[in-house]
């Protein structure tokens, strides 16, 4: 496609150069003609009046000597004899054929005669004895003066022209094709099995929308897989009640070659449920560390589960509030972790804040990290480093502080952090960084912006709103 491009845009500048080049050229060449003999007709006009005057040789010598200009001798007047016996003179340079000459006379206007070297313009004059021929010699370099130098220039400009268009495609080509290569090698390593593999959404928009749905695709593959597998253990374990009958009742069928057949057919049966049983564990942890490793979306995570706490909010008269989610953001974690850690967040605020308290959720992506700011407008938290430590709760109601050890987990399993200050809305904020390079932030980066917008609570029925109610009851800090 690059390269097309490329071609393409080679073939039609090339077309557009040539196309304005060309009459250019011809009109800059026709331009230094005629300027050329312009000059000519100027010096050939300036002889007239004297004509017209006097066709005295030394007046007219005299005349032809001021109207010469540059290098000299290319002026001539051919002037007829003053009577019957007389002869005609000759005055100056003179190259025009007498044929040419009696032609111009008797056409009465000017005419242009080839001579050696160059072109003779014959412009006839009326005088007392008849017509004289004031004949002005342009040599062939001053039809042609300048016409190289602007050649050469038209040339250089459609050359630059070519350049710049084939630089141009070039690079739009290759910010089309780059991301295509990487979703086309995506999806050669999806299909090879590796279910980690995810694209990067960036290029033009429709390549952007199909980074955005593949990334949706392979974690739908992953989930699905899980599902698989989760099944396919439940059913051993569900096996597992039947064989155990099974082996009791072969046990209890004496001796014979039938019972012996029945004991290890039982046996062999348990081995393959045993072996089904691992081979579903293991593939289940590798299912969920490829999650992890792909990560998700973690605008996409926060949208859900505001529609969910919006809810309540709604219930409770809370502000709601949630800011750069417009666009993907994607973090390497796994969804359920994420979601388990903003519900933990978010449990917090309801648990430990009065009705009516605002809250917000904003979400900053920067280089090298992604940042999850969870603000309320409460009283604060007291002691913020006893509220991160396993086991103890900031709210003195009893908590176990299992939430907030949850999200600190989260972010160190990044390479990130999570502290907490305070909030512009008066209460705690909570600051999760999520590091995308594995990198510990610095200590004094910048924190995320703080433009929010206003979400909708959705509509939630009476067993809704105690199902929620339940689960802010159990996501304590």
């Amino acid at each position: 496609m690059r390269w097309a491009l490329v071609k393409v845009a080679l073939a039609v500048t090339t077309m557009v150069v040539v196309a304005f080049a060309v009459p250019l050229g011809l009109v800059v060449k026709e331009m230094a003609s005629d300027r050329a003999y312009g000059g000519a007709e100027r010096q050939a006009a300036a002889l007239g009046p004297v004509l017209a005057i006097t066709t005295d040789r030394t007046q007219l010598e005299r005349a032809l000597a001021s109207a010469e200009t540059g290098p000299g001798g290319r002026i001539g007047i051919h002037v007829p004899a003053a009577g019957k016996g007389g002869n005609p003179a000759e005055i100056g340079a003179r190259r025009a054929a007498p044929a040419d000459v009696a032609a111009a006379i008797r056409l009465g206007r000017a005419s242009i005669a080839q001579v050696s070297g160059g072109t003779s313009l014959l412009q006839p004059t009326a005088v007392a004895s008849g017509i004289a021929v004031v004949e002005v010699y342009v040599p062939d370099d001053a039809l042609t003066n300048g016409v190289a130098t602007s050649w050469a220039v038209l040339a250089g400009v459609g050359l630059a022209l070519v350049i710049g268009s084939v630089a141009v495609a070039d690079r739009l080509g290759t910010r089309m094709v780059r991301p295509a290569e990487r979703l086309s090698a995506a999806a050669h390593d999806l299909g090879r099995g590796d279910l980690g593999v995810r694209v990067q959404e960036d290029g033009p928009k429709e390549l952007r929308s199909a980074a955005s749905a593949f990334n949706s695709m392979a974690d739908q593959v992953v989930q699905l897989l899980a599902h698989e597998r989760e099944l396919a253990a439940d059913l051993s374990h569900r096996l597992r009640t039947p064989l155990t009958v099974l082996r009791l009742n072969a046990a209890s069928l004496g001796d014979g070659p039938a019972a012996e057949q029945t004991r290890a057919a039982v046996e062999q049966l348990e081995r393959e449920v045993d072996q089904i049983i691992r081979t579903a564990r293991a593939q289940r942890e590798h299912t969920v560390q490829v999650a992890a490793a792909a990560g998700c979306d973690a605008a996409e995570v926060i949208r859900e589960r505001m529609d969910f706490w919006s809810a309540l909010a709604e219930d409770e008269g809370r502000t709601a509030r949630v800011a750069g989610v417009d666009r993907p953001v994607r973090v390497p974690v796994a969804r359920p972790d994420l979601a388990a850690a903003l519900d933990a967040m978010l449990g917090n605020v309801f648990r430990h804040t009065p009705e009516g308290t605002a809250f917000a959720v904003d979400v900053h992506n920067a280089d090298d990290a992604v940042i999850v700011l969870v603000s309320d407008a409460g009283a604060g938290i007291a002691d913020p480093a006893a509220a991160l430590r396993r086991g103890h709760g900031g709210g003195g109601d009893g908590s176990t502080g299992l939430g907030l050890d949850i999200v600190r987990q989260l972010a160190e399993a990044t390479g990130g952090d999570v502290r907490i200050g305070r909030s512009v809305l008066g209460g705690t904020e909570i600051r999760v960084w999520l590091a995308l390079d594995g990198r510990r932030p610095h200590p004094g980066a910048r924190r995320g912006h703080r433009l929010r917008r206003r979400i909708g609570g959705g509509a939630f029925g009476r067993r809704g709103r105690r199902a929620a109610r339940g689960a802010v009851s159990g996501a304590g800090s």
